[in-house]
C-alpha cells in the first residue's frame, strides 16, 4: 500500500482540490443528519426547537440559572457540531496536506473521513431515537425530565459534611456537591495511604526476615481472597460495632475519643491572625518544589545529594510553626469530653468513613504490595550488585538504585488501583455512608425519579475523576521514566 506524501511546492493547490469541498460537505450531511434526527426523534418536529434550546445555555449564563446551563440535552446540540468542526479542522492539517492523486474514489484520507461523518450521523439518529423514546415513556409515567429538580429541596439529612454547610432545605445540587465531597475524601485518602501501606508490604515481601516476609505475604493472600464488600462489612459490623458505647468512649488521650458512635478528634479553633499559617504552609510547598528542582538538577550535574527530604519537612512544618508563634499562637483545640448522652465537642468522624476507608486502604494495598514487588523484581539483580561494590547500604540501594528504576514498571499498573479504589468506594452505599451513589444516585434518585439525569451525572462525574486521575498518573510517568545521558 503506497504511503501518500506530503503536498510539495507545484502540486495541486486547496483552491482546485476537489477533496476539501467533499470534506467539507461531509461534514455539513453529518451535523444536518444529527439535528433533523432531534427534530422528528426528539423535538416532535419543530425545527426551531433545537436552536431554542441551544439559546437556552446562553440565557442560563446571564442569569446564573444552573438548569439552563447543564441542560443535557442543550449541551449535546453545541458540542456535537463543535467536534465536526474540530475533526475537519483536524483533517485539513493533515489528510488535506498529503499528496492528491486527482481520483476521489481512490483517495484514502477522504475516504476514511467520509466514512467517519456517515458513522457519526448513524451514532447521532441511535443517540435521538433512544433519547426521544426515553422521554415520551418518562411522561407518559408522568415524570418530568430536565435538570430544574437541582433547585429542589431535598428534605433529607446527610450525617457527614466536612467542608460543605448542609441543611435539609439545602437544594439537590447540594446534595450532588456533599456526595462528591465526601466520595473525593475517601479516594485521595485511601489512594495516599494505600500507596504508603503497599510500597511497605511489598518491599517486606522481599525481605530476608523470615518472619517479615511471611507476614507481609499472608496479608497479601488474604486480602486478595476477601470480597472487598464483605472485607467492608467486617471491618463495619464485626469491629467498629464492638467499639464501647457512647457513655464509655476509648480515650485516646491528646488524639481524642473513640466509640461506637464514632471517632472525636480534637477540633481546630482559628483566631486572628491564623490565616498567616495557611499563607506559611503553601509557601512551604512552593519552596519546597523549587528545592527539590534543584536538589535534581544538581544531582544530575555533580552527583551530589541534598537533604530534600528533611529540607522539605523543614519547610512544609516548620514555616507554619514560625507563622503560628510570630502571630500569637491564634490556634487552638477544642477537645471532645466525654458525657452521660455521649461526647461532647471536637470533630466527630461517623464510623461508615472509618470503616469503609480502612477496609478500602487494607484491600487495596494487597494489590499495590504485589506491583511493587514485581517493580523491584524486573530491575536487574546486577544494579544491585554495583550499588553494593560502591559501598551503598541496602536502604540506600533500594532508594536511590533499585526504586527510581522499578517505578517504570510500577506506575502504569498502580494507576488502574487507583481507579479501582476510587470506583469501589461506590459499595458504600452497603453501610449508608452518604457518598455520591448513596445520596445522589440513591436517596435523591428515589425522591425525584429522575434516574435519566441523576444516573448519567454520576457516570459522568466518575469518568471524569477517572480521566483526571489517569491523566495525572501518566503525567507522573512521563516524568519518572529514565531519561538516557
Amino acid at each position: 500500500m503506497a504511503v501518500q506524501q506530503p503536498i510539495a511546492d507545484g502540486d495541486v493547490s486547496a483552491q482546485s482540490d476537489p477533496r476539501f469541498l467533499l470534506v467539507t460537505v461531509f461534514a455539513a450531511l453529518a451535523i444536518l443528519a444529527f439535528y433533523l434526527s432531534a427534530v422528528y426523534n426528539y423535538f416532535e418536529g419543530d425545527y426551531g426547537a433545537p436552536f431554542a434550546s441551544i439559546g437556552g445555555i446562553a440565557g442560563g449564563v446571564v442569569s446564573i440559572d444552573i438548569a439552563k446551563i447543564f441542560n443535557f440535552i442543550a449541551l449535546v446540540l453545541l458540542l456535537f457540531p463543535i467536534a465536526i468542526i474540530f475533526r475537519t479542522k483536524a483533517w485539513f492539517g493533515f489528510e488535506g496536506k498529503q499528496s492528491y492523486a486527482g481520483n476521489v474514489f481512490n483517495d484514502s484520507g477522504l475516504r476514511n473521513f467520509f466514512f467517519e461523518m456517515l458513522v457519526m450521523a448513524f451514532l447521532g439518529f441511535v443517540f435521538w431515537f433512544f433519547v426521544g423514546n426515553t422521554v415520551r415513556n418518562l411522561a407518559a409515567a408522568n415524570i418530568s425530565s430536565g435538570f430544574g429538580f437541582l433547585d429542589r429541596a431535598a428534605g433529607f439529612g446527610i450525617n457527614f459534611s466536612p467542608f460543605i454547610q448542609y441543611s435539609e432545605t439545602s437544594t439537590y445540587l447540594t446534595v450532588y456537591m456533599v456526595g462528591l465531597q465526601n466520595t473525593l475524601i475517601v479516594a485521595v485518602l485511601g489512594i495516599i495511604l494505600a500507596t504508603l501501606l503497599g510500597f511497605i508490604v511489598g518491599v517486606a515481601r522481599l525481605s530476608t526476615n523470615f518472619v517479615i516476609s511471611q507476614v507481609a505475604y499472608a496479608f497479601v493472600e488474604v486480602m486478595r481472597n476477601i470480597p472487598l464488600l464483605l472485607w467492608i462489612f467486617i471491618w463495619y459490623f464485626s469491629v467498629l460495632r464492638l467499639l464501647p458505647s457512647k457513655q464509655d468512649p476509648l480515650d485516646l488521650g491528646p488524639l481524642g475519643l473513640l466509640n461506637v458512635a464514632g471517632y472525636y478528634a480534637p477540633r481546630p479553633v482559628f483566631g486572628d491572625g491564623a490565616g498567616w499559617i495557611g499563607i506559611a504552609f503553601i509557601v512551604g510547598i512552593i519552596a519546597t518544589i523549587f528545592v527539590a528542582r534543584w536538589a535534581k538538577a544538581r544531582q544530575m550535574a555533580t552527583g551530589e545529594q541534598f537533604p530534600v527530604f528533611w529540607t522539605a519537612l523543614g519547610l512544609i512544618i516548620g514555616l507554619p510553626i514560625l507563622a503560628l508563634l510570630a502571630s500569637g499562637i491564634p490556634l487552638t483545640f477544642e477537645m471532645p469530653t466525654a458525657s452521660r448522652f455521649g461526647p461532647r465537642g471536637g470533630a466527630r468522624v461517623i464510623p461508615e468513613f472509618l470503616g469503609l476507608l480502612v477496609a478500602l486502604v487494607t484491600y487495596t494495598a494487597a494489590y499495590i504490595a504485589e506491583i511493587v514487588r514485581a517493580g523491584i523484581l524486573a530491575v536487574n539483580k546486577g544494579q544491585t550488585e554495583a550499588a553494593n561494590a560502591l559501598g551503598l547500604r541496602s536502604g540506600p540501594t533500594l532508594r536511590l538504585v533499585v526504586i527510581p528504576q522499578a517505578m517504570r514498571v510500577i506506575i502504569p499498573p498502580m494507576t488502574n488501583q487507583y481507579l479501582n479504589l476510587t470506583k469501589n468506594s461506590s459499595l458504600a452505599v452497603a453501610i449508608a455512608y452518604p457518598e455520591l451513589v448513596s445520596v445522589f444516585a440513591g436517596t435523591a434518585l428515589n425522591q425525584t425519579g429522575q434516574a435519566v439525569e441523576i444516573l448519567l451525572m454520576t457516570m459522568l462525574t466518575y469518568l471524569t475523576i477517572s480521566l483526571l486521575t489517569a491523566w495525572f498518573m501518566n503525567w507522573f510517568n512521563a516524568r519518572m521514566a529514565l531519561v538516557e545521558r
